[in-house]
């Protein structure tokens, strides 16, 4: 049975807390694992959270603050040591090529696996495109180059039983009709609906801009940094970030349907309150103000 779900490895933004790991994200999709922005000490919380080094497909970094990446020199040389039996690509702002170079050999270690670099350039684009997903990028307003990261399920129809019994078709001949579009003089779309692909975006260190927007359109689920409440929202943006009402107003007039606030500043102890501030700006869809090691399945396909 395919598993889509936020594995929450850390929520803590800049500094960490007795209660807040550095940031670290792992979205199991499918077969597949992607590791978002892995930061300081994101072994021991993968450990944590029962999350295997065998789990990483991917590894996407939005940019290269410590918090967001300083975990990336551990979790390499986890999969080494680990000897992980598939490839693995790394996506991560191409003007920080020099930072990756350090994270990755910042010891001595013997490689074992194949690490493929894919570094994101310019405004963005397509990065992989697989049977179950399209993984794009935006970039995002950040004092240091930052991107977001998307992934698309393509659509695809969804067989009904009712009419595929009206028309006399079952067994083998429901494969053949999906293959072929038609089988004796029915046709695929008689038998069955439109089924939209699910969407997934992960959004960091960033002020309100149209790659926000871009990555959360029509999301089921987007996780999207809210550093600071809407008192604090001149300080926000001065440093590059947003606040709790900001990321809940993307979401409602994205259409999003759980939104997954995270990266909290330290400065505040009451996490209810990013809660209250979210609905305060409208949001009315599943919301979760993320804890670390908790884990958020994405929501049923919408048909």
């Amino acid at each position: 049975m395919s598993v889509r779900e936020l594995v929450v490895l850390g929520t803590a933004s800049q500094v960490p807390t007795r209660h807040r790991n550095h940031n670290g994200y792992l979205l199991r999709w499918d077969g597949q694992g992607i590791l978002f922005d892995p930061g300081e000490g994101t072994q021991r919380q993968m450990l944590r959270a029962g999350v295997a080094a065998h789990d990483i497909d991917r590894i996407c970094v939005t940019h290269f603050h410590g918090d967001h990446s300083l975990g990336l020199a551990g979790v390499i040389q986890r999969i080494n040591l680990d000897q992980v039996p598939h490839p693995v690509t790394a996506h991560y702002p191409a003007s920080g090529q020099h930072f990756f170079d350090r994270l990755r050999y910042a010891t001595a270690y013997r490689e074992t696996v194949e690490l493929a670099e894919a570094p994101v350039a310019g405004t963005g684009g397509v990065l992989a495109t697989t049977p179950t997903y399209t993984l794009d990028s935006h970039r995002l307003s950040h004092p240091v180059e930052s991107y977001g990261y998307r992934l698309t399920e393509p659509d695809s129809r969804r067989m009904l039983p009712a009419l595929l019994k009206e028309h006399g078709i079952s067994g083998p001949d429901v494969g053949r009709l999906q293959r072929e579009g038609a089988l004796g003089g029915v046709t695929l779309e008689q038998v069955s609906e439109h089924r939209r692909g699910q969407r997934f975006a992960f959004v960091m260190d960033t002020r309100l801009c149209d790659g926000v927007y871009a990555l959360a359109e029509g999301c089921d689920m987007l996780t999207i940094e809210s550093t600071f409440l809407d008192e604090d929202e001149k300080l926000a943006t001065d440093h590059g970030h947003l606040t709790a009402g900001q990321a809940a107003r993307v979401a409602k007039e994205s259409g999003v349907r759980h939104l997954v606030l995270t990266h909290f500043s330290q400065r505040y102890s009451d996490p209810e309150l990013f809660e209250t501030q979210a609905r305060a700006a409208g949001f009315d869809g599943e919301l979760t103000v993320a804890q670390d090691l908790i884990r958020v399945p994405l929501p049923p396909r919408r048909h």
